[in-house]
């Protein structure tokens, strides 16, 4: 079970519900709605992790992941399988339980997120589903019914720019590994140096949107910003699996932003 667990990206899977309930939560929606966005959230990343896993087994036995619990025999394929099915299954229920527009916007996420794993991130396009599928993100939240609207477009930009920096920083640490099996992503075409630095540009503007976006933001909105900027110079020069973290820090805490103003 624990080998099912690590398979699942847990980390960028509570990262991106919790940012999808706070958007709820910003769109003034009521709590059962609030919970119901965040479950199907919840349930479609748990396919998004699995299927990564399952599609990429043999590059990650091929480079030797240690993070990798099917590629080590952790955890059965088939297993795994079954899980993405049940997930795959509750997620549709799920989001059709929210009404036709956010489902179609939640599925089109779906759908984007899946296209990456089945071959867009070898390619110059790797950018485009992480840009749509965050940047549809908040009509999750907003087009669920009863409170049904679909969100501004500041807050589809703020999302798409945050979701192109979180691929790029994501990249990072792979980007050899990536190379030897023939993953060649926009990340990869610009580079380490150059993708750090789109990738910071990238999560300021985003923030910056989410700032300005709803108009007269509070004093402290700008003490928000400047935590902002130092986790953007994370995204600039820390190592590992750290600027990845802080692009997830960054998107919560622009939809704090949001939550805080009731935009």
């Amino acid at each position: 079970m624990l080998g099912l667990l690590q398979s699942s990206h847990p980390g960028p899977a509570v990262a991106v519900s919790l940012v999808a309930t706070l958007l709820a939560v910003a769109a003034d929606q009521p709590p059962g709605t609030v919970a119901l966005v965040g479950t199907a959230v919840a349930s479609g990343q748990l396919t998004v992790g699995w299927g990564n896993d399952l599609v990429d087994v043999a590059r990650d036995r091929a480079t030797g992941r240690p993070d990798k619990p099917i590629a080590r025999g952790l955890v059965p394929a088939r297993l795994v399988a079954g899980a993405t099915g049940i997930a795959a299954v509750a997620c549709l229920v799920l989001s059709l339980a929210l009404g036709w527009r956010a489902a179609l916007a939640h599925l089109t996420c779906l759908v984007l997120a899946h296209a990456y794993n089945l071959g867009l991130k070898t390619g110059p396009w790797s950018w485009l589903p992480y840009a749509g599928a965050f940047g549809l993100l908040p009509a999750v939240a907003t087009a669920a019914e009863p409170a049904t609207r679909w969100p501004a477009w500041w807050a589809v930009a703020a999302g798409a720019a945050l979701g192109v920096g979180a691929h790029l920083v994501n990249a990072l640490p792979d980007l050899a590994d990536d190379e030897r099996t023939g993953v060649r992503g926009l990340p990869h075409r610009l580079g380490a140096a150059r993708a750090r630095v789109a990738a910071a540009v990238l999560l300021a503007a985003a923030s910056v949107l989410a700032t300005l976006g709803p108009g007269d933001p509070p004093a402290w909105a700008f003490a928000v910003l400047v935590a902002v900027a130092l986790l953007s110079l994370v995204a600039l020069r820390g190592a590992g699996r750290w600027p990845f973290r802080a692009a997830m820090a960054v998107a919560l805490l622009d939809v704090v932003l949001l939550v805080a103003s009731g935009a």
